[in-house]
């Protein structure tokens, strides 16, 4: 059946920035963490967009949207060897973190998507 309620796009969007700003608040320390590890150009200026996004009352979804993209393309190019080896070095899981951190940004920027 042909769903015909209209849906609140503008509620969706705030409801999906304030899930991201709820995710930064909580991951968003050991995501710090990861990017500055992999040290590759653009990661930590995404992760300092995004946040700078949630200084305002009421964030841009479009720069939210933006910054989750461009850290979910930086973390998926990581090769699976030079995680390895930077997990080795920094003595952390970073195959294990990249994986996980990748797929969060994957679904917030899924749901942005769908939202539109």
């Amino acid at each position: 059946m042909l769903n015909t309620i209209p849906t609140n796009t503008a509620g969706a969007i705030h409801g999906l920035t304030s899930d991201t700003q709820k995710h930064l608040r909580r991951h968003g320390g050991s995501l710090c963490d990861l990017l500055d590890a992999i040290g590759e150009p653009g990661g930590i200026d995404a992760l300092c967009d995004l946040y700078g996004a949630f200084e305002t009352p009421s964030p841009d979804a479009a720069t939210v949207e933006a910054a989750l993209r461009d850290i979910e393309r930086l973390l998926a190019k990581q090769a699976p060897s030079s995680l390895d080896r930077l997990g080795r070095a920094g003595n952390f899981h970073a195959a294990e973190a990249t994986r996980w951190h990748g797929a969060r940004m994957s679904e917030l920027v899924a749901r942005f998507r769908d939202a539109d």
